[in-house]
């Protein structure tokens, strides 16, 4: 979709583009409320304001259907294939990362109740695992503010990425 079609369309159609990028009812309502756009740039600033702050609710509603790091999601839909290429620096080949990660998913859900999140695009697998290892140590009060900006990372880089 263009930023003109965007702009245009009537409020379902401009709500249903952005729920790929981010399915947060606030968020997808803000930016559609927020037209029209004179820019994409524009948009994408709005979209960083309206993610800042998630709620732990919006956050953990984001997450209920978001496929773990180092698992392809098999979806067909736009959702699936944006997690798709923002996971292609994860090598499924290396067998040790790929343990490593399936562990770390594993330990991360069991301390926090919810899937690892991390921008994933332009990562290696190494890099993410790194990050999970550290992310291991948080808190969840230290936690809760890093895993909304990397949802909020997401939904703009997949925005961008769909008006681009």
């Amino acid at each position: 979709m263009t930023l003109e079609a965007f702009n245009g369309a009537d409020r379902d159609a401009a709500i249903g583009f952005l729920r790929p990028c981010l399915d947060v009812d606030r968020w997808c309502g803000e930016l559609v409320d927020g037209r029209p756009y004179d820019s994409v740039d524009d948009l994408l600033v709005r979209a960083e304001a309206a993610a800042d702050p998630f709620t732990r609710a919006e956050v953990d509603g984001a997450l209920a259907h978001h496929p773990r790091i180092g698992e392809r999601p098999t979806g067909a839909g736009a959702e699936a294939t944006m997690s798709r290429a923002e996971q292609s620096g994860v090598d499924p080949t290396d067998a040790a990362v790929a343990a490593a990660l399936a562990e770390g998913n594993r330990a991360y859900e069991e301390r926090f109740g919810r899937v690892f999140l991390i921008r994933a695009a332009g990562r290696s697998s190494r890099e993410i695992l790194d990050a999970l290892t550290v992310r291991l140590g948080h808190t969840p009060d230290e936690e809760d503010p890093v895993v909304a900006d990397q949802l909020r990372q997401i939904a703009v880089l997949r925005l961008k990425g769909l008006l681009a």
